[in-house]
């Protein structure tokens, strides 16, 4: 009979290749697969660190069936590491759908902390961190409005994810729904070479967008004074 192995979620660099921790090289060295967002991304991160562990796929479009497969590789004994493409897995990706299965299924889940982008970002922003919500990418479209007459009545610091093509249609409704002169800081490409933090209104960071092209992955957190 085989002893169970255990799921590890991995965090991985979110830019600069050097902000991995040791445990977290050593612990991608010693599973018995990888399973990876994408594996073209992850594959450079290994070669860097001499890591030669066999990589499985797994993402938001297979995570049904390859949640099974790891789930049963996990019952014959094997160690699994889950690694995103940057970042923490959880933090809006399908690291979840695998964790929950695997508390179902009675097997050992270690996260390992490390890198996620949120957290430079709300640091950066000079706004309160003692209490703060992170909403994640909002939805693209059922839901998104709902969930900005929620945010209405939000206190705490908001924090979001956005990409390049969506950033100016979301400080728009920032400032339809929040107000024009809520505070707002913009990190981009945190860790980075092209690093960057914006902070100012919402009106003016829409004035900036509207002149120079959105490039990079954002996170942007608001303030509402009061």
């Amino acid at each position: 009979m085989h002893t169970a192995g255990k799921l590890y979620i991995v965090p991985t660099p979110i830019g600069n290749l050097q902000d991995i921790t040791l445990r977290a090289i050593s612990v991608l060295k010693s599973v018995d697969y990888i399973a990876a967002e994408d594996t073209r991304v992850t594959s450079i991160l290994l070669k860097t660190y001499g890591i030669t562990t066999q990589i499985i796929s797994y993402h938001q479009h297979n995570e049904v069936h390859q949640t099974e497969y790891i789930i049963k590789l996990i019952q014959q004994g094997k160690s699994i590491a889950v690694v995103s493409d940057a970042g923490t897995p959880g933090i809006s990706d399908a690291a979840y759908t695998v964790v929950n299965a695997a508390i179902e299924n009675n097997i050992t889940v270690e996260t390992l902390p490390g890198a996620v982008a949120f957290v430079p970002a709300l640091i950066n922003s000079g706004f309160p961190t003692h209490r703060f919500c992170f909403e994640g990418f909002l939805p693209i479209k059922k839901g998104r409005k709902a969930r900005w007459l929620e945010l209405q009545n939000e206190k705490r610091t908001i924090i979001l994810y956005e990409s390049p093509h969506r950033l100016l249609k979301t400080l728009q409704e920032i400032e339809i729904y929040l107000g024009g002169q809520v505070k707002v800081s913009i990190s981009r490409e945190i860790s980075k070479v092209f690093e960057e933090t914006l902070r100012g209104t919402v009106s003016s960071l829409i004035q900036h967008f509207e002149r120079h092209t959105p490039r990079g992955e954002f996170v942007i957190v608001i303030h509402k004074e009061g």
